[in-house]
């Protein structure tokens, strides 16, 4: 199970009310909220193994060469060696380090990858793994990685935890008529506004999905473009005019499938009694209390 864990303990935050503190006054929402979200998830889909994916980079230079706005209404302000700062809520951030303790604390390991993105491990991790694979996050554009033949599926948490959605290859192909494989040109074309991503002017969801069911991929829908043919003039006429968007956009889109992060994984086990006294003590002083609890409990199972 890899966790997309930004995106986990930003739905955390907001999730949970920041009335929920520590003795110092300390925020601890998110800490607790994320601990919740581990119980659940390892109670209901029992893994064998969790890794956290972290955010070494939430915007790498390298995509920001290619297109200059992605993410960059989330950049507050530019600060020494010209790294962007993103906003994020002050008691969230007061949280961060708490959440790495109490992941250390459960033994779930934390990857990341310099001038990498969370999403970059999870698709180097989903691609190599030699098991089968769940990704955890409420973000769509992890949809490319789906795929059936290798036991590689999204548990997605856009409609909240509650009602958790298990995305396979029919259940992408049911919503957005499109094969999984398929997803990176489909974003690529429709473009998100929560990433900066202009898309092709004019081009929304079903036609991107009518013209890649047409053609198959964003190569070949280029392709009839130029030529003409396959599509309406006015739809060939938005692909030519985005040519320099779309020389650039898949790679931005794309998630990174071949970084070395070496064998990262290690198997899920109930904490032993060491390790039960020092997740107790963090617990006690942050006040995580029936959290960690009951993330503990989900690890005895």
């Amino acid at each position: 199970m890899l966790l997309d864990t930004a995106s986990l303990y930003f739905r955390a935050f907001y999730g949970v009310p920041d009335t929920v503190r520590a003795g110092d006054g300390t925020p601890v929402n998110a800490a607790r909220g994320l601990l919740d979200m581990i119980a659940k998830l390892v109670t209901a889909y029992e893994p064998t193994h969790v890794v956290a994916c972290w955010d070494d980079d939430w915007r790498p230079q390298w995509r920001v060469d290619l297109i200059p706005s992605y993410k960059a209404h989330r950049v507050v302000e530019v600060v020494e060696a010209g790294a962007d700062v993103e906003e994020i809520p002050d008691p969230l951030e007061a949280q961060v380090p708490i959440i790495r303790e109490e992941l250390t604390a459960l033994g779930i390991p934390i990857v990341g990858a310099a001038e990498h993105e969370a999403d970059d491990v999870i698709g180097s991790l989903a691609t190599q793994a030699q098991m089968p694979v769940d990704i955890v996050t409420g973000d769509r554009d992890l949809f490319q990685l789906v795929d059936d033949a290798r036991d590689v599926r999204v548990i997605s948490t856009v409609k909240g935890m509650s009602n958790l959605e298990v995305m396979t290859e029919d259940v992408i192909l049911e919503r957005y008529g499109i094969r999984a494989a398929q997803y990176a040109d489909f974003a690529t074309l429709r473009g998100d506004a929560s990433d900066g991503l202009p898309g092709v002017a004019g081009i929304g969801e079903k036609t991107a999905a009518t013209l890649l069911s047409a053609h198959g991929d964003l190569d070949a829908i280029r392709t009839a473009a130029q030529a003409g043919t396959g599509m309406t003039k006015g739809q060939a006429a938005k692909v030519l005019a985005a040519a320099d968007y779309l020389d650039v956009a898949p790679r931005v889109v794309a998630v990174v499938k071949d970084l070395d992060l070496g064998d990262v994984t290690v198997p899920l086990r109930a904490l032993d009694d060491a390790q039960r006294a020092a997740a107790v003590a963090l617990a006690e002083r942050w006040n995580l209390g029936t959290s960690m609890a009951r993330a503990i409990a989900a690890l005895d199972r």
